[in-house]
C-alpha cells in the first residue's frame, strides 16, 4: 500500500484586494478548505480510491456557497445558472463530464455517473439532466443555487454589459461603488479574493493508498456569460486530466486560454515527452506558456509518487493539501 496518499484542492484563483479583506472572511475560507481536505483525507485513510476522494471533496466544495460551483454558482446573462463538471480516473483513463446543467444539485456526481455508467464522456444541457435523472441523482430548484453576493455581482456585471473576467472586471472593481464605500448598508462579505476578478472553479486531485490518481473539476462558469458558453472545466485535457503514468491535474482560470493550451494535458505531456518533474511541467504551463496568451489562473496536480504542486500566476488561489496522518495545509495568497 502507498504511504504517500495525498489530496489537494483548489477553490478558484484571482486578484486580491487587501483593502477589502476581513479577518473573518479569511478565516471562513480557511475553515471551509480545511473541512473539505479533512473529509477527503478520511476517504483515503479508510482505503477509499482516489476517485472517491476527489468526488467527495468536490461535492463538498459544490455545497459550500463560498465557491463558484453548485450552490453559490454565478449568474449567466439571462439570470440563470449553468454548471459544468468533469472527473477522470488515472488508473483506467476513464472520464465523465457534464456541462450547462441548471438543476443538478451536485454536477460532479453526475460526471461520476457518466464515467461509470455511460459509453460516452460528455453530456450537455437537457441531455445531461435527463441522464442525471435516470441515475437517480438529486435535483434542486434555481433558488437553491442563489446567493445574495453572487446576485449582486451579476447586477454589477450586467450594468456594465460585460462578462466578469480579470481585466474586464478590473476597472469596475476599482471604482468606489464596486468596492466598499465606507457605508454600512452593504451586507456583502468582503472576500480575500475580489469576486469580480476571481476565476471561480473548484477542483481536487488525489493519490490513493493503491498508488492510483484521479482528478475532478466543477464550476458555475463566468459571471454574466452568454447562455451556452462552456469553458475548460468539463473538457478532458483542458480543465481536468489524470493518468497514473504521469499526473492528475485540475485547473482554474481564464477558461478559453486553458482550452487553447489544453493546459491540464500539457502538464502530463511534458512529463511524458520531456521527461521533466511534475513541478517543472506545471510551472512551465502556468508561468510560461499560459501568460503568452494572457492566460491567468492556476492548477493543482499530483503524481503517482505523491509529489504535489499548486502553481498560479494570479495574486492568490484558494488551495490546500492533506497527507495521511498530517494536519491539512490551507493557503490563499502567494
Amino acid at each position: 500500500m502507498n504511504s504517500n496518499a495525498v489530496i489537494a484542492i483548489h477553490g478558484g484563483a484571482g486578484t486580491i484586494l487587501r483593502a477589502s479583506m476581513s479577518a473573518s472572511a479569511e478565516a471562513d475560507y480557511h475553515a471551509a478548505l480545511h473541512a473539505v481536505l479533512s473529509a477527503g483525507q478520511r476517504v483515503l485513510a479508510d482505503g477509499g480510491s482516489a476517485l472517491d476522494a476527489v468526488s467527495e471533496a468536490v461535492r463538498l466544495l459544490e455545497d459550500c456557497p463560498l465557491f463558484n460551483a453548485g450552490r453559490g454558482a454565478v449568474y449567466t446573462a439571462a439570470g440563470t445558472h449553468e454548471m459544468d463538471a468533469a472527473i477522470m480516473d488515472g488508473s483506467t483513463l476513464e472520464a465523465g463530464a457534464i456541462c450547462c446543467v441548471k438543476r443538478v444539485r451536485n454536477p460532479i456526481l453526475a460526471a461520476r455517473k457518466v464515467l461509470e455508467r455511460s459509453e460516452h464522456v460528455l453530456f450537455t444541457g437537457e441531455g445531461a439532466e435527463a441522464f442525471a435523472a435516470a441515475q437517480g441523482l438529486e435535483f434542486a430548484e434555481p433558488e437553491y443555487f442563489h446567493t445574495e453576493a453572487r446576485h449582486r455581482q451579476w447586477l454589477l456585471a450586467r450594468d456594465q454589459h460585460r462578462a466578469m473576467l480579470d481585466h474586464d472586471g478590473a476597472s469596475l472593481a476599482a471604482t468606489p461603488s464596486a468596492e466598499h464605500d465606507g457605508s454600512n448598508d452593504d451586507p456583502t462579505p468582503h472576500e480575500p479574493i475580489d469576486p469580480n476578478r476571481k476565476f471561480g472553479t473548484v477542483g481536487a486531485v488525489a493519490l490513493d493508498r493503491r498508488g492510483h490518481i484521479a482528478a475532478a473539476t466543477s464550476t458555475g462558469g463566468v459571471t454574466n456569460k452568454q447562455v451556452g458558453r462552456v469553458g475548460d472545466t468539463p473538457l478532458i485535457g483542458a480543465g481536468c486530466y489524470a493518468d497514473d503514468a504521469t499526473c492528475a491535474v485540475s485547473t482554474t482560470g481564464s477558461g478559453e486560454m486553458f482550452m487553447r493550451m489544453v493546459a491540464a494535458y500539457d502538464v502530463a505531456a511534458q512529463m511524458a515527452y520531456r521527461n521533466v518533474s511534475l513541478e517543472e511541467a506545471a510551472r512551465d504551463v502556468v508561468m510560461n506558456r499560459l501568460p503568452k496568451i494572457d492566460g491567468r489562473g492556476g492548477l493543482i496536480a499530483v503524481d503517482a509518487r505523491g509529489n504535489i504542486t499548486l502553481p498560479f500566476n494570479t495574486e492568490g488561489m484558494y488551495r490546500g493539501f492533506a497527507r495521511l496522518g498530517e494536519t491539512p495545509v490551507t493557503a490563499i495568497y502567494r
